[in-house]
């Protein structure tokens, strides 16, 4: 009886499987992205556990018992998701589809010719973040003296400004939070490398552009700095500066909500006591003096715009007494003394698919400089020269998202400037009046993740030149593979002759226009961009002597400037060293200004080469860092004028090569504490560890027959300072960052 039971359930059992099988039905076909079969496609029936993936060739099979009406997915994060409906009977189905690229924001290539972004949306290698700029050997802090470690950028010794690839100080403008920075060095005399005027700790980030620069920005032949502010501190802190050359304090609150925060900070500079235990190569008879002041707050409203204020005053000093190279007069005297104020204003709000960005910027800045003589012990020619500036500016942007990756924008812009100068030897003072008004747009086109445009377009007014220009910009990127892109940008630039130039003459725009090719390789923590680009220059100034000033006469003045550069950053193949490799090679000619001729500037070298590079050992709660700059000689020329103020060539010449090792130390003693009520960094700094004695060119006497090398403030520096933070602990940053 027993064995007959057992018997009858195998038989069941046998007849159900024999069910099921044959109740199973096959479902196949196969997965195409631009006519090729893709691999790793989930294929799947909605609401069931049956699918399968697909193989090599995009093809794919599996089994199903459901019957009837169903979905067939089709899904990978790379493409945008299909669905099928199908019909299952008792015969097996064939299903083929195409699919669609999904457009990601993070898959999507970037558009980066001729542009270094680094901020927190970057998702390459950043560059220059604040911290990097901290811990650069050499930079002291600057964000201008950093950026002269990047390809592109001359090494510039005796006068403030980014001389970007062949182009001039002035042909490369900064910006705030999207507004105009006016005067964004200190007040200085010829000879003498003022600072930065905006701390780098204001900052979460920049966009760097040695050319081929958005359509949001306008009047620069080379390039633009674009700084965005942070939008709200950590925390509260309390933090305080000291070293033998300055002292500074401040503090910032901000609410639990992070919706509103305010603080203040102050700083006085005097470098009597190093001027006192280092060897100058200037000869202060006042030492350098100077102080500032800023106040800043932000508020959130409660649907997410912010506003974000910006205020500073300053004021400096300096006095200076060198050889003469003129007969019977032994020594020229300089004084300066500097006010400057600036102020900041930029509202963010999101409307929907709309983002408008409001702005403006305000600038007062006075530079007051003295000039005299001396002659066994006698004062005289006793000159003033006094110029007093105001620039406004406003601006006003729209943007509106297309997709994840494709967005138009467009805005107004308008810039307000007067200075007047007044010189003692001159009985009637030079004032310069400008109005520009600006309309641009431009939109990002993400055509898929391996491929998109950027085409803008920019048109100013001047009031000074009394004339319109278009401007048109066009940028590509396309992915080569995955860690290979390459990026293409044109586009023509406009800029008004400098104010001091402007006299009596009708004159019109400068004009330069950009070629740019770039190949990039980037993945986790490294780095490689080449880059290739030709400028063409038309309509440059000329300028000769008229009313005992350089005024510009005409436009006749053209040049180009091309070059290959090379940048690689690796944060990965030397454990706990981060370090940075760029070279810049240049060919340029020049016929503007005071050149009688076309010649390679001298403001630049055809070889520059930069290595920078970082190491913290937590264990010692130390980072080291160094930085070695190298630049091929620069060109000099003595340029005299006939009696009717002509230039023409009278001496020429070419300085050594320019090199400084910099090396910098900084210890936290509050390392590894976690009931650490402060974070302190002490700082040692040494620039030109070596004491390369570096020429940047030489000056010459009126009459061309005696000449005096033009040489850094000092063959070395040093500094030595300690900041204390209190209520901010950044320990996990400094080690992560490479402090």
């Amino acid at each position: 009886m027993p064995t007959l039971i057992l018997s009858k359930t195998l038989t069941l059992i046998l007849l159900c499987i024999a069910f099921f099988l044959n109740a199973q039905i096959t479902v196949s076909g196969k997965v195409n992205f631009k006519n090729k079969g893709v691999k790793d496609i989930s294929v799947t029936l909605k609401d069931s556990y049956d699918g399968a993936t697909t193989d090599e060739n995009g093809n794919y099979s599996f089994q199903t018992t459901e019957k009837g009406n169903q979905i067939l997915l089709f899904s990978n994060p790379k493409f945008v998701d299909v669905e099928k409906t199908i019909v299952i009977e008792n015969n097996p189905v064939t299903v083929n589809t195409d699919l669609k690229e999904q457009i990601s924001e993070i898959d999507a290539v970037v558009i980066s010719a001729g542009s270094i972004e680094a901020s927190d949306r970057k998702r390459a290698t950043a560059l220059l973040t604040p911290i990097d700029i901290y811990t650069t050997a050499g930079a002291n802090g600057q964000v201008s003296s950093a950026l002269e470690t990047l390809p592109g950028v001359q090494k510039i010794g005796e006068t403030e400004g980014l001389f970007v690839r062949g182009g001039t100080g002035a042909e490369t403008k900064f910006f705030m939070d999207g507004n105009l920075v006016n005067n964004f060095f200190g007040n200085s005399v010829p000879g003498i490398k003022a600072m930065d005027r905006l701390n780098t700790s204001l900052f979460k980030g920049n966009v760097f552009s040695s050319g081929g620069y958005s359509a949001m920005y306008g009047q620069a032949l080379s390039s633009v700095l674009v700084l965005e502010s942070i939008d709200f501190p950590e925390r509260n802190s309390v933090d305080i500066g000291i070293s033998p050359i300055f002292l500074s304090g401040g503090f910032q609150n901000v609410n639990q909500e992070k919706t509103k925060s305010f603080g203040i900070s102050a700083a006085y500079t005097n470098l009597v006591l190093m001027t006192k235990l280092l060897t100058f190569n200037n000869n202060f008879t006042k030492a350098p003096e100077g102080f500032g002041t800023n106040f800043n707050f932000r508020i959130k409203n409660k649907s997410g715009g912010i506003l974000k204020y910006y205020g500073s005053f300053d004021t400096n000093t300096m006095g200076l007494q060198a050889e003469s190279l003129e007969l019977n007069t032994d020594f020229d005297n300089t004084s300066l003394k500097g006010k400057n104020t600036f102020h900041n204003l930029s509202f963010r709000q999101k409307f929907g698919k709309y983002l408008l960005n409001l702005g403006s910027s305000y600038t007062y800045n006075n530079n007051n400089i003295d000039l005299s003589s001396t002659y066994h012990d006698t004062e005289f020619n006793p000159n003033t020269i006094d110029i007093t500036g105001n620039y406004f500016n406003a601006k006003g942007t729209l943007e509106r998202k297309i997709n994840k990756i494709s967005a138009v924008r467009g805005g107004v812009e308008f810039n307000q400037t007067h200075e007047n100068t007044e010189v003692a030897l001159s009985p009637v003072p030079f004032k310069f009046n400008d109005g520009i008004t600006s309309v641009f747009a431009e939109t990002d086109l993400g055509f898929s993740n391996n491929f998109s445009a950027k085409l803008g377009l920019r048109s100013e007014y001047s009031s000074a030149v009394d004339d319109w220009n278009l401007a048109p910009r066009l940028a590509l990127a396309y992915r080569i593979s995955k860690n290979w892109t390459s990026s293409l940008a044109y586009g023509i630039f406009y800029q008004n002759p400098e104010n001091r130039f402007f006299g009596t003459h009708d004159l019109n725009y400068q004009k330069s226009e950009h070629y740019i090719l770039q190949v990039q390789k980037s993945e986790e923590g490294r780095s490689l961009r080449l880059e290739a680009f030709y400028k063409n220059y038309t309509d440059l100034i000329k300028t000769r002597i008229e009313d005992y000033r350089p005024v510009a006469f005409n436009n006749n003045g053209d040049g180009f400037a091309k070059g290959i550069e090379l940048f690689w950053r690796d944060k990965k193949s030397i454990k706990n060293i981060d370090y940075w490799v760029s070279y810049s090679f240049l060919d340029s000619k020049r016929n503007f200004q005071n050149y009688d001729q076309s010649l390679f500037p001298n403001f630049a070298a055809k070889h520059t080469l930069s290595l920078v590079a970082k190491k913290f050992v937590t264990n010692w709660k130390t980072g080291f860092n160094l930085s070695y700059n190298y630049a091929s000689g620069r060109p000099y020329y003595n340029f005299m004028t006939d009696s009717s103020g002509n230039y023409f060539l009278n001496n020429q010449g070419k300085a050594k090569d320019y090199n400084a090792l910099n090396f910098s130390l900084n210890y936290l003693p509050n390392l590894g504490k976690k009931d650490a009520k402060s974070f302190t960094v002490l700082v040692l700094s040494v620039n030109n560890v070596l004491g390369q004695k570096n020429i940047y060119g030489y000056n010459f006497s009126n009459d061309g027959l005696r000449s005096k090398a033009i040489l850094p403030s000092a063959n070395t520096f040093v500094f030595i300072g300690a900041f204390i933070s209190f209520g901010i602990d950044r320990t996990e940053d400094a080690i992560n960052n490479n402090l």
